[in-house]
């Protein structure tokens, strides 16, 4: 278990994660930089800037899953694609090899 030190809006927050330690930064890099933004200035105040950027993050979370999955159904479509046209291959070898047969 590593134990990782990061800052989100200013405040410093002690994490305890099992994975990679500069993935955890990154992270919190990126909720900051999210909470941040809609912090500027005059705009929210933390609690309702961290509840936009929750959906923020969320809303991009459901995208990059329907973009996997996508790819996922497109991956699958070229997969079948290049089964039926090795069967297809194969049929014209055994094709080509049988009429070469025949005509010696």
């Amino acid at each position: 278990m590593n134990q990782i030190k990061v800052t989100i809006a200013e405040k410093e927050y002690t994490l305890l994660t099992e994975g990679e330690p500069m993935l955890t930064q990154k992270i919190a890099a990126h909720v900051d930089a999210q909470i941040s933004q809609l912090m500027a200035p005059g705009r929210l105040a933390l609690g309702d800037a961290a509840v936009l950027a929750a959906l923020n993050i969320t809303e991009e979370y459901f995208q990059e899953q329907e973009s996997a999955e996508n790819l996922r159904r497109q991956l699958k479509e070229y997969l079948d694609e290049l089964t039926k046209l090795k069967l297809e291959l194969s049929d014209a070898k055994r094709e080509i090899f049988n009429l070469q047969k025949g005509s010696k």
